[in-house]
């Protein structure tokens, strides 16, 4: 009799220990079922971020293709003279990066699109004439761009050069294609002065070397391209 009971306390110990075993693998695998579907739930997000930013990053990029390509943006406008012969240009300057060449609609330029490498401006005396899609861009971060031709005296030419080699912001080249000897350009202005020594020289730098007009203010005169 006691050796039945014994067999009994025996089976119902074995099984109790097999149920808690298999509650314990129960556990487990619910451990792991509640790992695996938490990594798919965050891999899910991530993924899904990952394809919304890139997304959002294509549909910036198409509505900036296709506004750079709008034929309705362009530079227009004209010169307006203000008392102080300063010609204000009146009406849009695009600012748009292009590789190709540009025709401007004044000379020397004083905006538009332009390439996106820009021509040192810090104090930089070029002598040889400049393409104008990189010296403009140096008018987008601010400069007074300095420009000449033949019939400016060798003085006034070498004083200038030497003002702009002490003012940073600035630069200096040959351009045959203007029409006054010596002339003055930043972004949105220009003027033509009559030498060196003509007190509106001062005046300008003073007022457009990194001045209001300035689109990029603050943006570098250093680290694009020199002659």
């Amino acid at each position: 009799m006691g050796s039945a009971k014994n067999k009994n306390s025996a089976a119902r110990q074995a099984r109790i220990e097999e149920m808690r075993r298999a509650e314990r693998a129960r556990e487990r695998r619910n451990r792991i079922l509640t790992v695996v579907a938490g990594v798919v739930v965050v891999t899910g997000l991530v993924v899904g971020g990952v394809v919304l930013v890139r997304s959002q990053s294509d549909d910036s990029d198409k509505a900036q293709s296709q506004s750079d390509k709008d034929p309705r943006k362009k530079t227009s406008g004209k010169f307006v003279t203000g008392e102080d012969g300063v010609k204000t240009w009146k009406g849009t300057l695009t600012s748009t990066h292009v590789e190709t060449d540009v025709k401007y609609l004044m000379e020397p330029p004083v905006g538009g699109d332009h390439h996106r490498a820009w021509m040192n401006c810090d104090g930089d005396v070029y002598t040889k004439e400049l393409k104008n899609e990189n010296a403009v861009h140096s008018l987008e971060h601010g400069a007074v761009w300095v420009t000449y031709t033949s019939k400016a005296s060798k003085a006034d030419v070498e004083a200038l050069a030497a003002k702009v080699e002490q003012t940073p912001y600035t630069l200096m080249s040959p351009d045959e294609k203007q029409k006054d000897p010596i002339m003055l350009s930043a972004w949105g202005h220009q003027r033509t002065v009559t030498s060196a020594s003509d007190p509106n020289v001062g005046k300008f730098f003073e007022t457009y070397v990194q001045g209001e007009q300035t689109p990029e203010k603050g943006a570098p005169c250093t680290g694009g391209l020199s002659e």
